[in-house]
């Protein structure tokens, strides 16, 4: 018996419109975990939708958690997902080569199909052939994996690392020479640009020959990146249905999960560490200073893995003496998870940008921490030496750069 491959082709679903039409533009919205905080721009979502099919009707933005408008969409789901073989969809069998134009104005390639789930386990210590590259929040798995099993067809908004130089993309870009077009169109509120190509018949196997040939290769082929906890929560589903059905769930469309598979080695790929502020300092901040200055010395020029600091009175780099994680960034939030958990009326917040962190330090009361950020890659070698990474090490790119839903799967008998 020849060995599955971990990444193949699927029977992938997308709405029969023709590839430019404006349709396309109604249909695809952006992940539901993006604008958690600005409930706005999914009302603008409703107003370019205007009615028309939507993958809007399938997801419940996480703006609407805990709020009126969650039970409302989530009636809505349930009625769309019941009457999903009337939605009109076409059919792909084998992979979508994708080109997706970003805000920064570089195009981000792709391939979508399947993961094997397998062949990921997201726990810390996994040696499986997809890994988590961060820490998997369980408390977040249940709800999700709920979701999903109630659900006839799956929306991908997951991004898997691949290493530079695969061959997985570069095969399916060859292919796209002479492939299919499927859709080419812009994508709502500045989402930019996004161009798809069915990729099937022999040009299917190709690229399914290409990832065989890499994930034997390695023995860590692909980490995730974006939507960790989305395939998470699938693996959990799979797992459920596992429990009742044994080996009969080996063949259950849920045991597969759709994806985008992208290199680390493409320059549209940017990883930016995510800096940390503490903030609520006003009456312990004698006490943080004297802790931080307790296990760090002044940083050398020959020190590699150094961190500023910077407060209303002190701008300084430093470095730890007895590190306790392979990444400063790790033991710098062990620091501050032991001070917040002395000290509750002390906060840490994640700043994506370098200037605002800054800002927010020299405020009274308050502390940034710049450092530098894990290369992208090196990714791949430090999951697979030292496990998943801290939490919110790195991002990748502006919420309009993620992932928008567009293709669908079947993941019911």
């Amino acid at each position: 018996m020849t060995k599955k491959n971990v990444f193949s082709a699927a029977k992938i679903l997308l709405p029969d419109f023709s590839p430019k039409s404006e349709e396309f533009s109604r249909w695809s919205v952006i992940a539901c975990d993006q604008f958690t905080s600005d409930s706005s721009y999914w009302d603008a979502c409703e107003k370019i939708i205007d009615g028309r099919p939507s993958t809007y009707d399938y997801i419940l933005p996480e703006a609407f958690l805990n709020t009126k408008r969650e039970e409302e969409k989530s009636l809505l789901i349930k009625r769309c997902m019941a009457n999903v073989e009337k939605a009109g969809f076409s059919s792909i069998s084998g992979f979508v080569y994708v080109e997706r134009e970003l805000s920064t104005g570089n195009v981000r390639q792709g391939v979508v199909g399947k993961i094997d789930l397998e062949a990921y386990d997201y726990s810390p210590d996994s040696e499986s052939a997809v890994r988590a590259s961060e820490m998997t929040v369980a408390d977040r798995l249940p709800p999700r994996a709920k979701i999903r099993s109630e659900a006839t067809i799956e929306l991908p908004h997951v991004l898997v690392f691949a290493a530079p130089g695969s061959g997985v993309i570069e095969e399916a870009k060859a292919e796209a020479e002479n492939g299919r077009l499927i859709y080419d169109f812009e994508l709502m509120q500045g989402g930019g640009h996004i161009k798809g190509f069915a990729l099937e018949g022999r040009a299917a196997e190709n690229v399914e020959n290409a990832a065989a040939k890499y994930e034997a290769s390695t023995a860590l082929p692909y980490a995730v990146g974006d939507g960790n906890h989305s395939l998470a929560a699938a693996k959990l589903h799979y797992e459920n249905i596992k429990k009742q059905l044994g080996d009969g769930a080996l063949s259950h469309p849920a045991r597969y999960a759709l994806c985008e598979v992208v290199s680390l080695g493409d320059q549209a790929i940017e990883f930016e560490p995510i800096y940390r502020v503490v903030t609520g300092l006003d009456s312990v901040y004698d006490d943080f200073i004297s802790e931080i200055s307790s296990i760090t010395e002044i940083g050398r020029d020959g020190d590699e893995e150094r961190i500023k600091i910077i407060t209303s009175d002190i701008e300084k780099e430093l470095a730890f003496t007895c590190p306790t994680h392979a990444l400063i960034v790790g033991t710098l939030q062990d620091f501050i998870d032991k001070f917040l958990s002395k000290h509750h009326e002390v906060s840490c917040d994640y700043i994506h940008g370098r200037e605002e962190a800054e800002e927010i330090g020299r405020r009274p009361g308050c502390a940034a921490f710049i450092f530098n950020g894990i290369a992208k890659e090196d990714l791949l070698p430090y999951v697979e030496k030292n496990g998943v990474l801290p939490r919110k090490t790195f991002s990748m790119g502006e919420a309009r750069d993620k992932r928008y839903y567009l293709e669908a799967r079947k993941i019911v008998l």
